[in-house]
């Protein structure tokens, strides 16, 4: 796939071909200051130190309301072929990151840990069908596919299906919802009705959505001069789990301050990395396997400053030929983790992604 899309309930984002490649956001955000160029897309990767997949777009077309695709073929067959970890060393993993947690002599407050799935399909698979049948299984999420070649990765297409907006800027304002604490949905109504209130009132989750929303406010309140934050999150649900979320909005005190530097200024989040920030992504780093761009974020930024990024969760990497697929799903740990509710956790989100593809994970 040559190109970039963004699909939200609001509008949809189309670049086509690249007239400039990035794979470094201050090259871009130099780009869009001086000129050279007027509008950027692509995706920021996981950590900030690794190649980024951005570009400036030789075509963009911006159409208001949801994105509705004129067809919808079947894909072709996929299965899953490996979890990279296991399961059981995933919880292993945790138990690990549980016990530096509980540590009093070190800093960690919080750590995501992600695993992964890798798939194969029958047939190449197109990226923008992906797309398209994610979006018809969550027509309320944010629907993207991203060609990875500016980041070396030729050919490779980031896509998914998020429910998170990092930071949405239009003139002086800026929005964004994280996410942060997450329960499996049940498929009967009254346990999940049941499950949606123990999320609410569970301290071990508000614990881990404080992290991520105080640490928001510490970011975005040097550069707001208003910010409205609720003091208690709200629920929301996907077809597979349930969050915490916390709409937040701002005032920016500078208008310079555009899209992508707030992309930048915020990720990546407690809610994908962990808390303080640089030692979880020291953690996570030599702990896993290279996340590549799912935790990252997906976005675009026009020459007035205006943009929205999505942070990249829900989401797969397909190869260059279409044929293999790797998915990710993480989930915060804190001191009072359960391994295996963690990887229930990782479970339940791995299903927005290969359920599209009709592709079952194996029995744990």
């Amino acid at each position: 796939m040559d190109g970039f899309l963004l699909a939200r309930a609001d509008g949809v984002v189309r670049g086509y071909g690249s007239r400039i490649v990035f794979d470094d956001a201050r090259q871009a955000l130099a780009a869009l200051r001086t000129g050279h160029a007027e509008f950027v897309v692509g995706a920021l990767p996981f950590d900030p130190r690794k190649p980024a997949a951005l570009s400036a777009p030789k075509r963009v077309e911006h159409t208001a309301g949801p994105w509705r695709p004129a067809a919808l073929p079947e894909l072709p067959a996929v299965r899953a072929v490996a979890e990279l970890p296991s399961p059981a060393e995933h919880m292993a993993r945790v138990r690990k990151l549980v016990a530096q947690l509980n540590d009093p002599a070190q800093p960690l407050r919080k750590v995501v840990a992600a695993r992964s799935v890798l798939a194969e399909a029958q047939a190449a698979l197109d990226p923008e069908l992906v797309a398209a049948h994610l979006l018809t299984r969550h027509p309320h999420a944010n629907v993207f596919a991203v060609d990875l070649t500016p980041a070396g990765r030729t050919g490779a297409t980031l896509v998914g299906a998020t429910p998170e907006v990092l930071i949405a800027r239009q003139g002086d304002t800026v929005t964004l919802r994280p996410l942060a604490g997450t329960l499996p949905r049940l498929p009967d109504q009254s346990a999940d009705s049941a499950q949606a209130g123990e999320l609410l009132a569970s301290t071990k989750n508000r614990a881990e959505h404080a992290f991520v929303i105080d640490w928001i406010g510490q970011r975005l309140g040097p550069i707001c001069a208003e910010l409205t934050i609720p003091d208690s999150p709200e629920l929301i649900s996907t077809s597979e789990v349930w969050h915490l979320a916390t709409p937040i909005t701002g005032r920016l005190r500078d208008t310079t301050t555009t899209a992508l530097d707030l992309a930048m200024l915020l990720h990546p989040t407690p809610a994908v990395c962990g808390t303080p920030t640089g030692p979880a992504l020291d953690v996570i780093t030599h702990l896993e396997e290279d996340r590549g761009f799912y935790g990252g974020a997906v976005g675009w930024c026009d020459a007035e400053g205006d943009g929205v990024w999505v942070v990249a969760i829900r989401c797969a990497e397909l190869s260059a030929d279409g044929r293999i697929v790797r998915a990710h799903a993480g989930g915060g740990i804190v001191a009072a983790s359960d391994p295996r509710a963690e990887l229930d956790e990782t479970t339940a989100k791995l299903r927005t992604l290969l359920g599209a593809l009709n592709c079952d994970l194996p029995a744990q």
